[in-house]
């Protein structure tokens, strides 16, 4: 009997489907072809929610920074340039976030998903291994963190903590001065 077909009748049906569809569990889109590509041309992969959150912030902090520079390997996010830091802002499931809900791949084209993040992840390690070559400091931020508002305003203070204790020659605004 196939697998997933509980009695016979069903598994003639099941043994149909997967002669004429190749495989039987696969699962059909639910949208039209038109639909499906509006929602896949709408990702983008600069200016997403979670990256203009991490800037709004730091620009309220009086951080100054430049995003997505053409001239350093990956172009980041976000860099600093004044004490050398690139902040990349990645999202769960195009980089493969570990241990976390939305860094799993769809029940669809399983093997196609699974070898395009890990393309993705050994594409990031190289970017990383460049950066360092070059003397940039690199700081992650997962999409995760930063997908509630209560999230958000535990992970937000945190990562500024960590670019003060990268840089910290950066002033705050609204700080004392010397």
């Amino acid at each position: 009997m196939i697998q997933g077909c509980v009695s016979p009748k069903r598994a003639k049906i099941c043994l149909l489907k997967f002669i004429f569809f190749g495989r039987y569990n696969q699962r059909v889109d639910t949208r039209s072809k038109e639909k499906r590509s509006r929602i896949m041309a709408a990702v983008h992969s600069k200016n997403t929610t979670t990256e203009l959150l991490v800037r709004r912030f730091l620009w309220s902090h009086g951080i100054r920074y430049r995003i997505h520079p053409s001239y350093l390997p990956g172009k980041p996010d976000i860099i600093i340039s004044r004490c050398k830091l690139v902040i990349f802002v990645h999202g769960c499931f195009w980089h493969g976030h570990e241990n976390c809900s939305r860094g799993r791949p769809p029940k669809s084209r399983v093997r196609y998903w699974k070898s395009k993040v890990k393309a993705n992840k050994k594409r990031d390690c190289l970017i990383e291994e460049k950066l360092k070559a070059e003397g940039w400091r690199q700081l992650v931020i997962w999409e995760c963190q930063l997908r509630t508002q209560k999230s958000a305003s535990i992970a937000l203070p945190k990562v500024l903590d960590s670019i003060l204790d990268m840089c910290p020659e950066i002033a705050l605004k609204g700080a004392n001065r010397p």
